[in-house]
């Protein structure tokens, strides 16, 4: 009795494990982490940074300008070469030099790209922290007119210091009524706890003999918080406006009374100028551009509402049929919320955040590489077990990647694993029979007993495991080793020698491969049956016959 209870335990098991037996021969193909990115080639919106992994991950882009539009250039410091040595205007029309106490904030500190400008509160002692002197083909080389233009940088202020400038412009401008030079500036400055935008001897009138002072206050600070600022002026009417984070702080009127309508006073740039940032200034600042033109309204999310994807190259994963198990996936977000990083890391689960920044995967399976007419996207979860229905021996993954509702923190990916079965090919046939004949041999056997059998392949030759048959005949045409002969379970090889000994085996391949070209058989096919041998010969009994 108690025998009969262990078998009765040990089947029971069995069975309830049946449904797992595919674990046995699980493959992996892993993408990310250790192997890298390049096998997912396709990407928009998407990009590989490091934030807070060992290796690369890709997420959200988010090296969009924030102005964008078609406005040009004309002084553009994205800092993002790594270091403040290497800092330089990609419009190659400003000369940057830099000092020893500047310093790179990479991501996710900063606020676009991939590294920010770090200011320690030096001031003006030896030279500035950042300047950028005007080439003659700049919008700011002396003499130059000045019609439209627009300034725009990203600002977070460590502590908030009256005094510290955030941005200026210094010049030297001619004084006609004393023959003298006198100072043109332009300065972003804190005072009482906000931005103050000074504009002296810089907006002129036709002949240069009068000049408007300007002054624009933008909002209290916020310290150790993000925001934009854009100064952008209207030649047309004389109207200078202050933008922070999307909204009108401020604006004056360049004109000769003071409001619409008067003469409009433009600027001349000075006599060895020079753009100075950061001097008294704790914390960082990032893209800071200069437009010689009217630019559009920034926008004020870090990362696009849309979005972004990748998408995988097509994996093979070596048989027709294969089975795809689960998708695995590794990630989380890393959020940078009033200057304190956090990172949240999951491990293969659902990427759905808090802040509804999520990651969502989705695969198309086929066994055949280029035809995806018939394989749509279908959407799956992560380190969840996949239907049986997931077969083919080709597969892309994509990745759907989506910002966080305020559109300033972005998902991450950091590894990817497919998890997968390779379609095994059928078992050989059994009791395989060689009977000899007149220049032929007749070969039989018992079918495989797979449900999956396409067709056998006879393989046959002069000496024991060597089966480089080089010539028979079946079906009245020429054949070599091995032969397909389809799903049959026997078969008359002709065009032999009589007198020479022949060793045939028989394989099995899959229904998959019988489907798809000539040679997925032959590569496909399993072991080798017994062997058998035979040698024709022309015998009476067979010629009475």
């Amino acid at each position: 009795m108690k025998n009969c209870l262990v078998a009765i335990v040990l089947l029971y098991s069995l069975f309830s494990a049946a449904d797992r037996v595919y674990a046995l021969g699980e493959k992996t193909i892993t993408l990310g982490a250790e192997s890298s990115w390049q096998a997912m080639e396709r990407r928009e919106g998407v990009a590989e940074s490091v934030r807070n992994r060992p290796h690369p991950v890709l997420a959200l882009s988010n090296g969009v300008s924030p102005a964008g539009g078609q406005t040009p250039l004309d002084l553009d410091l994205s800092f993002n070469e790594g270091h403040p040595e290497r800092f330089t205007d990609s419009r190659g029309r400003y000369d940057v030099t830099v000092s020893d106490d500047l310093r790179t904030a990479p991501a996710p500190w900063n606020r676009t790209g991939n590294g920010s400008a770090l200011f320690s509160g030096a001031g003006l002692d030896g030279h500035a922290p950042l300047a950028a002197r005007p080439r003659t083909s700049s919008l700011f080389a002396a003499g130059s007119h000045i019609e439209d233009f627009t300034f725009e940088f990203w600002l977070f202020p460590q502590t908030i210091e009256n005094g510290a400038q955030i941005v200026s412009w210094s010049s030297y401008v001619s004084a006609r009524a004393t023959s003298s030079f006198a100072q043109q500036l332009i300065l972003c400055a804190v005072e009482r706890n906000r931005t103050q935008w000074t504009f002296e001897n810089f907006f002129s009138s036709a002949d240069r003999s009068r000049s408007i002072p300007l002054a624009l206050s933008g909002p209290l600070l916020v310290p150790r918080v993000w925001s934009h600022h854009l100064i952008r002026f209207d030649s047309a009417n004389g109207l200078v406006e202050y933008w922070v984070d999307g909204e009108l702080e401020a604006a004056a009127f360049a004109t000769s009374t003071g409001r619409e309508g008067g003469e409009v006073h433009t600027p001349l740039a000075g006599e060895n100028g020079q753009w100075t940032l950061g001097a008294y200034f704790s914390g960082m600042i990032d893209v800071f551009r200069v437009y010689s033109g009217l630019a559009e309204l920034p926008a004020q999310t870090k990362f696009p509402a849309r979005g972004g994807r990748a998408e995988s190259r097509t994996l093979d994963l070596g048989k027709a049929n294969s089975r795809l198990l689960k998708l695995e996936a590794f990630g989380g977000r890393t959020t940078n919320a009033a200057g304190s990083v956090s990172n949240e890391y999951v491990s293969n689960a659902a990427l759905n955040f808090s802040d509804h920044s999520a990651v969502h995967f989705s695969i198309r399976m086929s066994n055949e590489m280029f035809n995806w007419d018939n394989s749509p996207w279908i959407p799956v979860k992560p380190g969840a077990d996949l239907p049986a229905a997931f077969r083919g021996r080709y597969v892309q993954i994509a990745a759907d990647f989506f910002p966080s509702a305020n559109g300033q923190t972005s998902p991450y990916l950091s590894e990817l694993r497919v998890v997968y079965q390779a379609a095994e090919p059928p078992p050989p046939p059994t009791q395989i029979v060689a009977a000899a004949r007149d220049g032929a041999v007749e070969l039989s056997w018992r079918a495989s007993p797979s449900r999956d059998v396409g067709g056998y392949l006879v393989f046959f030759g002069n000496a024991p495991g060597e089966y480089f048959g080089s010539y028979a005949i079946l079906n009245d045409m020429a054949v070599s080793s091995p032969i397909n002969v389809g799903n049959r379970t026997s078969v008359r090889i002709e065009g032999l020698t009589n007198g020479t000994l022949y060793f045939f085996a028989v394989t099995a391949y899959s229904a998959a491969d019988a489907a798809s070209d000539g040679t997925a058989a032959q590569t496909g096919a399993g072991e080798f049956s017994r062997e058998v041998a035979a040698r024709p010969l022309m015998l009476a009994a067979e010629d009475g016959r």
